[in-house]
């Protein structure tokens, strides 16, 4: 098993993680009901659950 010698430092450290990001979520509108929400997710609008536009359960907020 690998076992370092010397101690990396901080700037070598900090250079191997330049490439670990957070990323912005993504927004989309949704056409039909004009709602902001995260992309590829369904989201509930006044009660039903809509994904891409469409209407995918009724009543969703009753039976969950």
């Amino acid at each position: 098993m690998a076992h370092p010698k010397r101690r990396h430092s901080s700037t070598r450290r900090d250079k191997r993680r330049t490439h670990y990001k957070a990323t912005p979520v993504a927004l989309s509108t949704d056409a039909q009901t004009g709602e902001v929400h995260e992309r590829h997710h369904a989201h509930v609008f006044e009660g039903n659950l809509f994904y891409k536009g469409q209407m995918i359960i009724e009543n969703y907020a009753k039976t969950a």
